[in-house]
């Protein structure tokens, strides 16, 4: 494979100072996409990540850049990175159709295309769609393709206020109609009169508004609008996720209720939701804390027989367990360790507008992996290094278990201490799991390192051990050579697509495997 080279061998710095390795401009490109929430960083900017992703766009071959914005939408289910590649692709890739396939494949919901609209301007200098000029080729035919995916229900939904309107996308790219039908589509969409979709945001905002004589009453219509929502089947998986503690305080009946747990705990429904693993933890917090509510408050005093948020708990437990299949290479016999690194810097949001952090999203694939796996270590460390015992097959469950545990190993990036545990404990694991942002440091200052600690206990204890650094952050750097002839591998992101990436690197290919084999 033309990415399955060494990796250069002059250490570098990370940001926290201490020795790291670089990645090849495919890998390092690969991990900054997968962990792309292209708003602000511990250890790195918005803007500064954006300008790095800009610059290895430039480092790499276009068909490749073309299949990872692919792989991102598709895959990892992210929706403003491949849309960042796409149009970065264009401004460096001429003289084949590569592009417009691309953006035709990436846009998949119409805000995507104003929302690219919006990146174009920007990165091409201008302030706004009136400024846009013409648009490259290959991105107007791409877009005009993207405009004929999408019913009239689809065009209302996401005709939103913004700096570019569907309306002017619409007038920049000219797209063809298909039929008869599209082009009236079309022509509703010029004249703002397309009809106002049936969804659960505008049934609510209107009875929002709707007067009511007392609180009472606006309860009932509240109670009595979630229950024909639910029943409606119009409220998709995502919105039952989001909106679970306001379905719950709303006291649905308990057919209602049941209903929502049913479809939470659906594999079928879990796979068509794409959803990534820490919405589920997400949700299972904020049920949490009106639990916690319930039992202050007494269950009696309400009216209430029983706590209705145990049954909405045990879906939540069930639909992230459907997120991952088994995983090969983990026979009843497998020594594993998972590590979740909770310094400092993972005490990080994921996105602007997300109370999820770093540190959550690395637990949560930790107990993911915990859940599949027979024999398994599993600790954090910060300063030091603490092993936690914990029952399998409760992910969310355990994570919460963890996460009590917060600040009792310190803040720092001690993850040699894992190694060096194992190495004086001299216990043989098959593969160590590490889930991190990679800037790791030793705030002891006693000469150690991961590497070196990795590189003695391959040596004197387990020669044949794997140690899979799960990237949560894309900087760019490992603090030990990723390379099978250390024994060392890189897999990033913060999907459950990760252990699709692992079962590669079991069977002998790379990170970048199922990347390569996408067709465009």
């Amino acid at each position: 494979m033309r990415f399955n080279q060494l990796l250069p061998t002059t250490p570098v710095l990370n940001h926290a100072g201490a020795p790291a390795y670089a990645l090849t401009p495919a890998l390092e490109l690969y991990a900054a996409v997968a962990t792309a929430g292209l708003s602000n960083q511990f250890y790195e900017k918005a803007d500064t990540r954006l300008a790095r992703l800009r610059v290895l766009v430039a480092q790499n071959e276009p068909l490749f850049v073309a299949q990872l914005a692919v792989y991102a939408r598709e895959k990892l289910y992210l929706r403003s990175v491949p849309l960042v590649l796409a149009v970065e692709l264009a401004r460096r890739h001429q003289g084949t159709a590569l592009v417009s396939r691309l953006v035709a494949r990436v846009v998949q919901r119409p805000d995507e295309i104003t929302e690219l609209l919006a990146y174009y301007a920007a990165a091409n200098g201008r302030s706004g769609p009136k400024t846009l000029g013409r648009l490259s080729k290959q991105v107007q035919k791409g877009l005009a393709l993207a405009f004929n995916k999408f019913d009239g229900y689809q065009l209302a939904k996401y005709d939103r206020a913004g700096a570019v309107r569907l309306r002017d996308a619409l007038f920049l790219v000219h797209p063809r109609a298909q039929d008869d039908a599209r082009q009236a589509l079309f022509d509703q969409l010029v004249a703002g009169s397309l009809p106002t979709p049936y969804t659960w945001e505008t049934e609510l905002s209107a009875l929002g508004q709707a007067a009511f004589a007392t609180a009472d009453e606006r309860a009932a219509a509240f109670r009595r609008k979630w229950t024909e929502l639910i029943g409606s089947g119009k409220l998709g998986y995502m919105a039952l996720l989001r909106n679970l503690r306001n379905i719950l305080e709303a006291g649905v009946p308990p057919e209602a209720l049941a209903q929502v747990c049913a479809t939470l705990a659906d594999a079928r429904q879990v796979a068509r939701s794409k959803q990534l693993p820490f919405r589920f933890l997400a949700a299972y917090r904020e049920v949490k804390v009106l639990e916690a509510g319930l039992v202050n408050a007494t269950l009696a005093a309400l009216g209430l027989r029983q706590n209705p948020t145990a049954p909405v708990l045990e879906a939540l437990e069930a639909a992230i367990g459907h997120s991952t299949a088994n995983l090969p290479g983990f026979g009843p016999e497998s020594r594993v360790v998972v590590a979740c690194d909770v310094s400092g810097s993972m005490q990080q949001p994921v996105s602007a507008r997300s109370r999820v952090l770093l540190y959550d999203v690395g637990l949560v694939l930790g107990m993911l992996l915990q859940s599949r796996c027979q024999n398994v270590v599993t600790g954090i460390f910060g300063d030091t290094w603490k092993r936690i015992g914990l029952p399998r097959g409760q992910v969310l469950r355990n994570v919460q278990e963890l996460y009590k545990h917060e600040g009792e190993v310190g803040y720092s990036t001690n993850g040699y201490l894992v190694i060096e545990d194992l190495r004086r404990r001299r216990e043989v694991v098959e593969k160590v799991m590490i889930f991190t942002d990679c800037q790791l440091w030793n705030s002891h200052f006693n000469g150690s390192s991961l590497a070196k600690e990795w590189a003695e206990y391959r040596r004197t204890v387990a020669p044949q051990a794997r140690l899979y650094f799960f990237d949560l952050a894309g900087h760019g750097t490992t603090p030990v050579q990723t390379h099978p002839e250390h024994g060392a591998y890189l897999i990033a992101g913060w999907s459950d697509k990760i252990f699709d990436v692992l079962t590669a690197l079991e069977n002998g290919g790379s990170a970048l495997t199922e990347i390569e084999q996408i067709e465009l």
